[in-house]
C-alpha cells in the first residue's frame, strides 16, 4: 500500500513516463486529424494519479534538454550510441514516428494548465530531478520515473527522497527509499543512493552503451560496493597490493577495465548542480492557467476523458 504525505515535491521524469504511456497504449487513440495520442493521454493520466494518489502539492515535469550531453559522450563514446539517428540531424535520437509529433502536444497541455516544466541547457532530465532534489530543503521530494539510473538521488537528510519506479506499471509500483534500496539490491543503507551508483558504474547497462566491467555481474557489484562500502574504495583496493579481500578474479577484471572506470562515474552520476531553468512555481494548480486554451487543445487533439479527470483532480484539491 502507497500511502501520500501532506505536502511534498514531485518530480516527473518526463520523457521516461510519455515513453511508458507511449508503448502502453494503442496508436488508434488519435486526434480527429489521425495523429496519435496514446502517449499524450497516458501522460496526462500519470499526472492524474500523481495528483490523486500521491498528494502532490508542488510538482515539476523534467525534461531533456540533451538526450545526450556532450560532456558525458566525450568521457564515454558509447554512451547512448545505438539511439542516434541514421541519416538525421546529428545528434538526433531515433524515437519513434509516431511518439515525435506528441511530445510538443504535451508540453502545449502542461503549459496551458498551469504545470512546472523545468530544464538545463546541456544536462538530461535525470540531471535536472538530481539538482532539484538536491536542492529540496523544506518538504518531502518523490522522484517518479521508470528508469532504474535515478535511485542513486534517494536520501533521508535533509529531507527524505525516494524514487516510485514504475517499471511495471501503476498496479506494481515500488517506493523506494534508501532502506529499501539496500533490501533490494544488497547495498549499504548508508549511503545507499550513492552505493547504488556505484554499482551501476561496476554492473553497466547495454540500453545505455555502458559496458561495465566483463564478469562482474550486478550480484557481484554489490557484494563488492557492500564489502568495500563505496565505489571510490573497491577501484583504490585494484591497486593496493596489502588489499586481501578482493579476489584475484576481481582484481584481473577491474585492472582490465580501469580505462572505462576511470569515466564511468561522469556518465553514471547524476549532476546536482545544473542550472535549471524552471518556467514557473512549481505549486500544484487548483484551476488551469489557460482554460480556453485547455478546451481548445482538449478539443483539437481529441483528448477525450483525460484532460477533465485531470481537471478535476485539480479542482478537488481546492477542498
Amino acid at each position: 500500500m502507497l500511502t501520500a504525505v501532506s505536502s511534498r515535491l514531485v518530480l516527473l521524469d518526463s520523457a521516461s513516463l510519455y515513453f511508458r504511456a507511449f508503448y502502453a497504449l494503442p496508436e488508434s487513440m488519435t486526434a480527429p486529424d489521425g495523429t496519435p495520442v496514446n502517449a499524450v493521454r497516458g501522460f496526462i493520466d500519470t499526472i492524474t494519479k500523481v495528483v490523486t494518489d500521491r498528494g502532490a502539492t508542488r510538482l515539476v515535469a523534467c525534461l531533456d534538454a540533451d538526450w545526450r550531453p556532450e560532456f558525458r559522450v566525450a568521457a564515454l563514446p558509447s554512451y547512448k550510441a545505438h539511439r542516434v539517428l541514421e541519416g538525421g540531424v546529428e545528434g538526433e535520437e531515433d524515437v519513434p514516428d509516431t511518439l515525435t509529433p506528441q511530445v510538443p502536444i504535451i508540453l502545449d497541455v502542461l503549459d496551458a494548465v498551469g504545470i512546472a516544466t523545468a530544464e538545463a541547457v546541456g544536462y538530461e532530465a535525470d540531471d535536472v530531478i538530481g539538482t532539484l532534489a538536491a536542492r529540496e530543503e523544506t518538504d518531502p521530494v518523490e522522484v517518479i520515473t521508470g528508469d532504474r539510473d535515478l535511485f542513486q538521488v534517494v536520501r533521508d537528510e535533509p529531507v527524505p527522497v525516494r524514487v516510485l519506479y514504475l517499471g511495471r506499471g501503476w498496479a506494481k509500483a515500488e517506493l523506494l527509499g534508501p532502506v529499501e534500496l539496500a533490501a533490494k539490491y544488497g547495498l549499504p543503507e548508508t549511503d545507499a543512493g550513492p552505493a547504488y551508483a556505484g554499482m551501476a558504474v561496476l554492473r553497466g547497462d547495454p540500453s545505455d552503451g555502458l559496458p561495465g566491467v566483463a564478469g562482474i555481474g550486478e550480484k557481484t557489484a554489490a557484494k563488492l560496493v557492500k564489502e568495500f562500502g563505496s565505489l571510490r574504495a573497491v577501484l583504490d583496493a585494484v591497486h593496493d597490493p596489502r588489499d586481501r579481500k578482493l579476489t584475484t578474479r576481481a582484481r584481473t577484471a577491474l585492472l582490465a577495465a580501469q580505462d572505462y572506470l576511470a569515466v564511468a562515474p561522469t556518465v553514471v552520476n547524476v549532476a546536482t548542480d545544473a542550472k535549471v531553468l524552471q518556467d514557473r512555481p512549481d505549486i500544484v494548480p487548483t484551476a488551469p492557467a489557460d482554460p480556453d486554451r485547455v478546451e481548445e487543445l482538449s478539443r483539437r487533439w481529441g483528448l477525450g476523458s483525460s484532460l477533465p479527470r485531470l481537471l478535476n483532480a485539480l479542482e478537488r484539491r481546492r477542498s
